[in-house]
Order: C-alpha cells, then sequence, then structure tokens
C-alpha cells in the first residue's frame, strides 16, 4: 500500500470512530433529556391543558430536529458508503423532518406562552433560536433547488462550499441555542433536588460532544 492509500485508510477509520462516538453522544442526550422531562418535568404532551407538559415538547422537538437530526444528516451525507443518489435521498429526507419537528417545537413554545401569557421573544436564547430556525428554512429551500432539482454543474459547484459551511455553522447555533435555552430554563425553574441539575447539566454536555464530534466526523470524511 503506497502512502496516499495507508493515508485514506488511516482517515477512513479515524471517520468511523468519530462517527460512532457522534451516533452514542446523540442518543446519550435524547436519554438524558426524555428523563429530564418525563421524570423531573411531568411528561411531554403538545395538546395537554398543562402548561409545562406542552412546554416540554419545545426543547424535546427542537433537540431531536435541529441538532440530533440535522447532525445524522450531515453525517448521512459523508460517512454512508452508498451511490450519491441515496446519500443525497437519506439527507434530505433527514433535513426535512427535522425542518418539521423544528415547525412543532416552535409552535408549542408559543403555545406555552400564550397559555401562562409571557411575553415573546425575550430572551436570548429565543432570538438565537428563531434566527436558526429562518436560515435552516432558507438552507434547506436552497439546497433542495441546487442540488435535488436539476441545475447546472457550476451552479452546484458554486453552491457547495457555501451549503457545506452553512450547515456546520447552522448545527453549531443550533447547539449554543439548546444550550441557553437550558441554562434559561435552569435559571427559571425551582429544583426539586441536586439530581436534577447535575442530569441537565450532563445533557448538555452530551449536546455539545455530538456537535463536536458531527463536525469532526464530516470534516475527516472528506479525506476518505
Amino acid at each position: 500500500m503506497d502512502n496516499y492509500g495507508y493515508e485514506r485508510a488511516t482517515f477512513r477509520r479515524s471517520a468511523s470512530r468519530l462517527t460512532l462516538a457522534a451516533h452514542l453522544f446523540g442518543i446519550l442526550a435524547i436519554v438524558l433529556m426524555l428523563i429530564w422531562l418525563l421524570h423531573y418535568r411531568g411528561g411531554i404532551e403538545y395538546g395537554s391543558y398543562n402548561s409545562d407538559r406542552v412546554f416540554n415538547a419545545h426543547p424535546f422537538f427542537m433537540f431531536c430536529g435541529f441538532v440530533f437530526l440535522a447532525g445524522e444528516a450531515m453525517m448521512a451525507y459523508k460517512t454512508i458508503r452508498s451511490e450519491h443518489k441515496v446519500q443525497k435521498f437519506f439527507h434530505g429526507i433527514l433535513h426535512l423532518t427535522a425542518l418539521c419537528l423544528g415547525v412543532a417545537g416552535i409552535c408549542a413554545v408559543f403555545k406555552y406562552h400564550d397559555m401562562v401569557n409571557v411575553e415573546d421573544m425575550y430572551s436570548l436564547h429565543s432570538w438565537i433560536g428563531l434566527t436558526t430556525f429562518v436560515l435552516f428554512c432558507l438552507q434547506w429551500l436552497l439546497g433542495v433547488s441546487a442540488f435535488l432539482f436539476p441545475s447546472s454543474a457550476i451552479t452546484r459547484a458554486k453552491m457547495l462550499p457555501w451549503h457545506i459551511c452553512g450547515g456546520r455553522a447552522l448545527l453549531y447555533m443550533a447547539i449554543c441555542a439548546a444550550l441557553t435555552g437550558l441554562i434559561e430554563k435552569f435559571t427559571f425553574m425551582k429544583l426539586a433536588h441536586q439530581r436534577e441539575a447535575r442530569l441537565i447539566n450532563f445533557t448538555g454536555l452530551s449536546i455539545l460532544l455530538f456537535g463536536i464530534f458531527v463536525d469532526l466526523s464530516v470534516a475527516l470524511a472528506r479525506y476518505v
């Protein structure tokens, strides 16, 4: 094996391990968030008359959509060893599902604000979150128009670097929104005991590590 082939094999092994770590941290974050929302916060129910249950749909849907599925979509395009059309299909479907969950999550928090008579868009978390949502919609629409529908090779070549960098930036913006949201909720709610505080901290740490390993996995996959 020549040096180039050896380097490609090394990058492939590294990218595979990073991808596996990203999956594990993503699943861990979902499990920890479910434990927090179901065990400590009373459950998740969008159609409930209980305002707290309605609110709980917001962090769960937003994380599952804009962080977990968005990260999985990025890795699906870069790390799945399949035909290019298959990679594009799963990349687009996962992002579309993420967008639908994001819409449900945003509707949940506005519904919660109406139920408890709280002002909308009053915090840094809400500013970052809504900006991320709007940019995510634009990114998805531009991606669909440029890469899923027929377009010139020159247009796709010009769009690709911006699409990749935009996706990575939006993932970190979504993570920033998630972490500031956890801090905001932590600040305003009354914790039953310190175990809940530690659970929130570990959830936030898992979300951050998921994003870091997704980014590293995607970055190394380009050399495979």
